[in-house]
């Protein structure tokens, strides 16, 4: 009887202790298994655990856990792209340092100026840039707590030089107004110095060119005020220079006004069909007293393929006058001049040669700058302004083309103009 007794407490303990095996330890593998798989970001199969109803909650649980973490996850990684985005749309540089000054976040512009190949964070300013101006002008925003700013020079391989940068650096601080760190911006002024430096030039030679003619206009004026009865000879002479000096001015404001309005964003073209012949005939006549005093033989040559433009005719009489000016100037006695019109592909090309003086190798690059002068006493002595060129560059570059010089000093000089698709008809 005992033994029985014995036997059924037995078989209900082991039932009861199955029971509350499956309902409060089994599950427990599981959630383990599941807490193990959202730690990993792994997505689990199911969130079902076995068992009571107490384990069963914790399985829902994990699943809402798990669902606001990807949803979380996917904010944070469409912010993350939002702000790659905006920081590589940057045409200035970025950078953000911690405060033990270790880069922490750069953006391509960044790299690009300081000639990083990989983006470095985590490493120390100073070991990654190498420039210890920035170094010095972080550290003094870091020590501060207040915003500091400086130009530096920066050499770099990529862009072929040296870019001047100007650098303004603010602090990122906490509540408590603790700086624990610094965002660096770097903007390229490279080309505004060099805008402004063209700028100081340009009104450098402005006043040059004008200051000669009125010096002696002004001269002149005080001679015929203080000695009105001077004799009729010296009168003609004060006034012919007079009158040389008053045309040289109104030719420098007739460029000046000319180039202004080619450089405008104003500027446009009266396009029409234009005989190049006819072009080149009306040159010449008009020239005929100027090529007669140095006795200089114009020799013209055109392709039958290359009669017709379609452009503007004023303007390219313009660049013909210019072009013909400076082989008139530079041409010596009895020499020769070349008009020519040619077809090249698609283009056609009006050029003029003379066998004059020629032009040095080292001033090419730059002849097509205002007011440069290869040869600046004699261009001053011939009576140019120094703007031909710059007008004859702008005209070609308003109608879609471009102009390419040959020279040799000593040896004349070629100059064309090359006129694209579809001015060539």
């Amino acid at each position: 009887m005992w033994w029985l007794i014995l036997g059924v407490f037995c078989v209900l303990f082991a039932v009861t202790a199955v029971f509350l095996w499956q309902k409060w330890s089994a599950p427990w593998p599981q959630i383990e298994q599941l807490v193990s798989q959202i730690g990993r970001g792994e997505s689990p199969s199911t969130f079902l655990v076995n068992g009571g109803a107490a384990p069963r909650r914790i399985g829902l649980a994990l699943e809402t856990i798990f669902v606001r973490q990807q949803e979380l996850e996917r904010q944070i990684a469409g912010r993350e792209s939002d702000t790659q985005t905006v920081l590589g749309a940057m045409q200035d540089g970025v950078l953000v340092v911690s405060a033990r000054r270790l880069i922490t976040l750069m953006n391509p512009t960044f790299q690009k100026l300081f000639d990083l190949r990989d983006p470095t964070v985590g490493v120390s300013l100073v070991e990654a840039v190498r420039h210890a101006t920035l170094d010095q002008l972080v550290a003094e925003t870091l020590r501060t707590g207040e915003p500091t700013r400086s130009e530096l020079s920066v050499f770099n391989s990529r862009m072929h030089g040296e870019r001047q940068i100007e650098v303004s650096a603010v602090p990122i601080k906490k509540a408590d107004h603790e700086t624990s760190g610094a965002v660096v911006l770097f903007h390229d002024i490279t080309d505004l110095k060099q805008l402004d430096q063209i700028r100081r030039e340009f009104v450098a030679n402005v006043s040059h060119e004008l200051r000669t003619p009125l010096s002696i206009l002004r001269g002149y004026i005080e001679v015929l005020l203080d000695e009105p009865g001077a004799p009729r000879e010296e009168l003609a002479r004060i006034l012919s220079i007079m009158e040389r000096h008053s045309k040289r001015l109104q030719r420098l404001v007739d460029d000046l006004l000319s180039l202004a309005q080619l450089e405008s964003s104003q500027a446009t073209l009266e396009l029409s069909a234009v005989r190049v012949d006819e072009l080149f005939n009306n040159l010449i006549r008009d020239w005929k007293e100027k090529l007669a005093a140095k006795k200089l033989k114009v020799i013209v040559d055109l392709n039958p393929q290359a009669l017709i433009l379609h452009a503007d005719g004023t303007r390219l009489e313009e660049v013909l006058y210019n072009l013909l000016d400076n082989a008139v100037k530079f041409s010596r006695e009895n020499g020769q001049i070349h008009l020519r019109a040619t077809r090249r592909d698609s283009d056609i090309v009006l050029s003029v040669s003379d066998d004059g003086l020629g032009i040095g190798k080292e001033h090419l690059p730059r002849i097509f700058e205002r007011f440069y002068r290869a040869d600046k006493a004699r261009s001053r002595e011939l009576g140019g302004t120094g703007l031909g060129l710059a007008i004859v560059k702008h005209i070609a570059q308003l109608h879609r083309g471009w102009v390419e010089v040959e020279s040799e000093l000593g040896h004349g000089t070629t100059m064309r103009v090359v006129l694209p698709l579809p001015f060539a008809a």
